[in-house]
C-alpha cells in the first residue's frame, strides 16, 4: 500500500486500513461497474437541504395556461442566498433533440448567486434560452437546459386534470417528465469559475454541488409545472399527484462523449473521489462487530435491489444483459444468506468476488455503504481537492524513471504496435467544441487529436527516458526537458500523479475497441444517477433524483432512505 500524500485522504487511517489496490479498483472496466451510493453527489447534496432546512419558494410562477413563461425561485441556506430563474417556451415536436446540435429546448436554466433584479431577468431572457450562443456574467453560477418526455409530461397532466393519478406502470418505464440535455458550470460561458463557487458559496464547495442543486430544482420544477396546467385544464376536477408517486419521479437525463474528457483532464480530482469511496468500504471491512441491526437490513436491501433492477428498462441489448447478471447474482446471494447468515462482512466480500460479476460486486459494495452512514457521510468532505500537477526539475531522471515502472507498469504492458491499439483518436469538433471519436483508418484530423491517450504518452516519454540515460544516467529532470521539452505535460503528470493513492485510470483510450461508456458511467454513479439507458456506445440516458424528498419535504423528519427508488404501490379507487 502507497503512503499517503498531501493529495491523499490526510487520514492516518488511510494507510492502516487494507485497502483494494489500484491495480484492481482503476481499471476502466470496472470504473465502468460502478453504481449511486451514500457519497454521490446527490446524496450528499440532499443530506445538506434536509438537515439545514434550506428554504425554497416561488419568488414568480408566471406561466400561462400551457405552462409557458417565466419562473424565478429564492434559495435561503443557512449562509448565502440564491435565484434560480427558469424559461419555459413552446417547441415544435421536429426540433426537439437531445443532441449538442440542437439550438431550441422547452426548458432553459440558470442558478445565480443572490436577489435577481427584473433588468437582469430581462438580461438572462435574451442569453440563457441561446444556451452556448449567449453570454452570461459571474453572478451567474450553473446553466442548463431540457426537454420534455413528451409522451409522459402528456398523460400525466392528462390523468391529473380528469382527476386520477398516473398510471405507475408507465411512470416506472421511463422515471422523469423532463430530461437535461447539458448542465454547464465552472466558469463557461463566461460564468462564475470553480475557484470563485467554492470559495464564496461554501453551500456549494462539494465537487459538482451547484450543478446537482440545478438538476434537483428543475425536477422539482417539473411536478409543480404539471400540475400546474392540469388545474388550469380542469380547475374542477384537477388532483395533485400523490405525494409517495410524486416522489418517484426523477429527472432525466441525456450525456454523451462531452463528459468522458473530464475524467482524464482531472485525474487527481477522480483519484480523490475513488480513494475515499475506498476509504468507507475499508473502513465498514475493519468495523467489528457488526450490529445485528445491519445484519437483518442487508437481505431487505438486497431485496430492494432485486425489484429495482427489475423495474429498469432499457431497449439496450448490452445493458439489458448487464442488468440480467447483476439480477441473476443478487438473486444467489439472497439463496446463499439464507443457507450462510453472516456474523461480518468479509465473507461476503469473498463471497462477491467469487461469484459475481463486476456491476454485482460493485452494487454489493455501495449496498455495505447504506448500512453504515456512521463510517461513510463525513468523507463527503474530503472530495474536493485542490488540484495540482506540479513539475519538480530537481528530481533526477532515475527517479523519474522508477515512478513511471511503478504507477505506470500498466501503461508500459500495452502492445501499441497491435491490430487497433491506435485506430481511435479523440478531438474536439469545431461547431459545438464537444468531444468527438474519429477512426484514424477513416476519418481526418488525428493531427488535432486531444491528449487522452495517457499511456501511450507515457509509454513514449518512458523510451525518450531511458535512451536519456544511458547517456546521462546522473542528469536531473530540468536537463532531459531540455533535450526533450514535448514531454514537459507528461513528466509533469507523471511526478503529480505519484501524489496520489489511486493514480490514473487503466485503459488504452486510443483502442478500437474502447468503451467510452465506462467512463461516463464511472463519472454518473459519482453523480448519484441510476437506470442507465444505453442509445449507443457513445451516449446514455438515465434519471438522476428519482425517490429524493421533495420541495414540500424540507422541514420534515427525514432518513435518507431513497437509494435504489421503488416503484409504489398503486392504490385502488
Amino acid at each position: 500500500m502507497s503512503t499517503p500524500s498531501v493529495l491523499e485522504s490526510g487520514l492516518p487511517e488511510a494507510a492502516s486500513l487494507s485497502m483494494r489496490p489500484a491495480s484492481l479498483v482503476m481499471d476502466l472496466e470496472r470504473l465502468g461497474s460502478l453504481h449511486q451510493s451514500r457519497l454521490s453527489f446527490m446524496r450528499s447534496l440532499v443530506r445538506r437541504i434536509m438537515r439545514e432546512r434550506w428554504q425554497i419558494e416561488p419568488q414568480r410562477f408566471d406561466l400561462d395556461a400551457d405552462g409557458y413563461g417565466t419562473v424565478i425561485y429564492r434559495i435561503r441556506t443557512r449562509s448565502d442566498l440564491f435565484s434560480f430563474v427558469l424559461f419555459s417556451q413552446y417547441l415544435a415536436p421536429e426540433k426537439r433533440n437531445d443532441r449538442v446540435i440542437a439550438s431550441e429546448w422547452d426548458l432553459t436554466m440558470a442558478l445565480c448567486e443572490g436577489e435577481v433584479e427584473d433588468a437582469y431577468v430581462d438580461y438572462l431572457r435574451r442569453n440563457v434560452p441561446l444556451q452556448e450562443a449567449g453570454r452570461l456574467d459571474a453572478k451567474v453560477m450553473v446553466l442548463s437546459r431540457a426537454n420534455r418526455s413528451v409522451r409522459n409530461f402528456d398523460s400525466v397532466v392528462d390523468a391529473l386534470a380528469h382527476g386520477r393519478q398516473p398510471e405507475i406502470a408507465q411512470i416506472a418505464k421511463v422515471g422523469y417528465l423532463y430530461r437535461t440535455t447539458a448542465v454547464y458550470g465552472s466558469g463557461k460561458l463566461g460564468m462564475a469559475d470553480w475557484e470563485k463557487v467554492s470559495r464564496k458559496h461554501p453551500d456549494f464547495a462539494r465537487p459538482f454541488a451547484a450543478e446537482m442543486f440545478t438538476c434537483f430544482m428543475l425536477r422539482n420544477f417539473s411536478l409543480q409545472q404539471a400540475e400546474f396546467i392540469a388545474r388550469r385544464r380542469s380547475p374542477a376536477t384537477a388532483v395533485a399527484l400523490e405525494p409517495r408517486l410524486k416522489r418517484y419521479f426523477g429527472i432525466g437525463n441525456s450525456t454523451g462523449l462531452g463528459m468522458a474528457p473530464y475524467l482524464i483532464n482531472h485525474p487527481q480530482l477522480i483519484s480523490r473521489w475513488v480513494e475515499m469511496r475506498e476509504l468507507a468500504l475499508a473502513r465498514i471491512l475493519a468495523s467489528a462487530p457488526v450490529a445485528a441491526e445491519r445484519l437483518e437490513r442487508l437481505p431487505q436491501l438486497v431485496d430492494r435491489a432485486i425489484r429495482h433492477l427489475e423495474e429498469n428498462f432499457t431497449e439496450d441489448e448490452w445493458q439489458t444483459g448487464n442488468n440480467q447478471r447483476v439480477l441473476a447474482d443478487l438473486q444467489a446471494l439472497h439463496e446463499h444468506l439464507d443457507r450462510h447468515p453472516l456474523q461480518s462482512w468479509q465473507p461476503l466480500l469473498e463471497w462477491a468476488q467469487r461469484h459475481a460479476s463486476l456491476q454485482g460486486e460493485e452494487l454489493i459494495n455501495c449496498i455495505l455503504l447504506e448500512l453504515h452512514p456512521d463510517l461513510v457521510d463525513e468523507l463527503e468532505d474530503r472530495l474536493a481537492l485542490p488540484e495540482q500537477l506540479e513539475l519538480d526539475p530537481e528530481m533526477p531522471v532515475i527517479r523519474l524513471k522508477a515512478l513511471i515502472e511503478t504507477s505506470y507498469d500498466w501503461a508500459l504492458a500495452i502492445d501499441f504496435n497491435a491490430d487497433g491499439a491506435q485506430e481511435t483518436f479523440w478531438y474536439r469538433s469545431e461547431e459545438k467544441q464537444e468531444p468527438r471519436l474519429g477512426n484514424c483508418s477513416l476519418d481526418e484530423g488525428r493531427e488535432k487529436q486531444m491528449p487522452l491517450g495517457i499511456g501511450y504518452l507515457v509509454q513514449q516519454c518512458y523510451q525518450r527516458i531511458t535512451e536519456y540515460l544511458a547517456e546521462h544516467p546522473q542528469h536531473k529532470v530540468a536537463r532531459f526537458l531540455l533535450r526533450h521539452p514535448e514531454q514537459r505535460g507528461i513528466v509533469r503528470r507523471i511526478q503529480g500523479m505519484a501524489l496520489t493513492h489511486y493514480g490514473e485510470i487503466r485503459a488504452n483510450l486510443l483502442d478500437r475497441d474502447v468503451l467510452p461508456m465506462h467512463l461516463l458511467r464511472c463519472k454518473l454513479s459519482f453523480f448519484g444517477v441510476s437506470k442507465f439507458d444505453p442509445r449507443s456506445r457513445l451516449w446514455v440516458r438515465n434519471t438522476m433524483f428519482q425517490g429524493a424528498p421533495l420541495l414540500e419535504d424540507i422541514g420534515h423528519p427525514f432518513d435518507d432512505d431513497w437509494f435504489l427508488p421503488l416503484a409504489p404501490t398503486q392504490e385502488k379507487s
